[in-house]
């Protein structure tokens, strides 16, 4: 088959990515063959093909974003037949033994593994995934308008409630790229106010046809105080920024794997009167079951711009370079 694969990380436009021949995955005998019809493109892949993440495998192919049938499966497969359209999302397995798996906590599994930095992922025609860990998606819903909610959508949903949003609260949003402008549909359908701080002209224009109370420039404060925000974009820099604009008693939550340093934060004017800053560690299972039924249930949509697979890697270099709004999603153009 055909798979993009992250020969050295470095610049994705010194040809970090390359499109390769691989031989076609074996399941193993808990994992589907999933036969890729699509797969988002997420600014973690790019992460990844440039080393912001530490190598896991060599020669990784990305891609967590994955729409596809079901090609074959494991001996001890159940419940699942020929045909069947599957979702591939970041967490692939966990131990389902340690103390963070036995409370629910999952994305903590010191022993977890995802797809496209520890295992292949969908930059390709063909992936696996454990069973256990592939999702049913809704219907009515095509595979480029699913495919970025399997990773854009569940982790932006996850620091929604990390950030703790009262009801019919002040909710500001950093940067509003694919996560953010699904996270803010479910906000929104749950009664916040929304106000979205991005540095993107059309970003900007997305979010207020959306809904967004406002939309100003990161280095501008939202017209009113915040109960909560997220951090969607990987920059430090504008943790303190987003800090000063909470109220009191309000809640940054950090939605990215990877961030820029942060620069020094003062107690007085960033942290004091209770804020509180929260990171987000990827997700687990029931986030995502939980964030297909409301996007079904709303009615959320991605804001998407397909590529050929044949183009991922001018793909991830229009998402680092900030030259669409929404997501890009890889359609398969190599069958």
């Amino acid at each position: 088959m055909r798979a993009w694969a992250v020969l050295g990380p470095g610049p994705v436009e010194e040809g970090a990515l390359r499109l390769v021949e691989k031989p076609v995955p074996v399941p193993g005998d808990d994992e589907l063959l999933v036969r890729v019809r699509a797969c988002g493109v997420c600014r973690t892949d790019l992460h990844v093909t440039e080393g912001d993440l530490p190598v896991h495998r060599p020669g990784v192919t990305p891609g967590h974003e994955v729409v596809g049938v079901v090609a074959g499966f494991g001996a001890a497969v159940r419940g699942f037949e020929g045909g069947e359209r599957v979702g591939v999302a970041w967490l692939r397995r966990t131990d389902g033994t340690c103390a963070y798996c036995a409370r629910g906590a999952e994305n903590l599994c010191p022993a977890s593994r995802y797809t496209g930095w520890d295992a292949d992922g969908g930059y390709a025609q063909y992936t696996t995934v454990p069973a256990a860990y592939a999702y049913r998606l809704p219907d009515g819903l095509d595979d480029v308008t699913v495919a970025p909610l399997l990773c854009a959508g569940i982790i932006g949903h996850r620091a929604l409630r990390r950030a703790a949003l009262p009801a019919g609260g002040r909710l500001g949003l950093y940067g509003f790229g694919g996560s953010a402008h699904l996270c803010a549909q479910v906000a929104l359908a749950e009664g916040a106010t929304v106000h979205v701080l991005t540095r993107g002209a059309a970003a900007r224009k997305l979010a207020l046809d959306l809904g967004a109370a406002s939309a100003r420039d990161t280095s501008e404060l939202p017209p009113e105080p915040l109960d909560s925000a997220i951090l969607f974009a990987p920059v430090g820099d504008l943790v303190p920024v987003a800090l000063r604009a909470l109220d009191r008693g309000g809640t940054l939550a950090i939605a990215g794997i990877h961030l820029s340093d942060v620069p020094a934060l003062r107690y007085e004017s960033d942290l004091f009167y209770e804020k509180q800053l929260r990171s987000v560690t990827a997700n687990t299972r029931a986030d995502g079951v939980e964030f297909l039924a409301l996007a079904a249930e709303h009615a959320v949509h991605a804001t998407t711009h397909a590529y050929p697979l044949s183009r991922a890697d001018a793909a991830l270099r229009d998402l680092k370079a900030g030259r669409f709004d929404g997501a890009a999603v890889l359609v398969d153009d190599l069958s």
